[in-house]
């Protein structure tokens, strides 16, 4: 499912016009965005965590060109699901 397809879903789900839907999915996707950046993470109850994690430096090897080279360290965002989600994902 991509983006597109949510939106189509909720769209069906609520009986809305797409173009309403893609706002409250927007919506979702900007308060997330903004919850991890602000305070490092976003709980959803039965669904998961949204967790800000931070990557080491690390060393490694252009394939291209076989140099060395080191890679800077970053930040980026995990998910782990719930145990509700988990269940439900095994049990359908």
């Amino acid at each position: 499912m991509n983006k597109g397809d949510l939106i189509e879903a909720v769209a069906d789900r609520l009986g809305e016009s797409k173009s309403h839907a893609a706002k409250l999915v927007e919506a979702v996707f900007e308060s997330i965005t903004e919850g991890v950046r602000e305070e490092d993470k976003v709980a959803i109850s039965g669904f998961g965590t949204f967790k800000k994690r931070h990557r080491k430096e690390r060393s490694g090897v252009n394939p291209a060109t076989r140099e060395p080279q080191v890679f800077p360290a970053t930040t980026t965002v995990g998910f782990t699901p719930s145990q509700q989600l988990k269940d439900h994902l095994v049990n359908h």
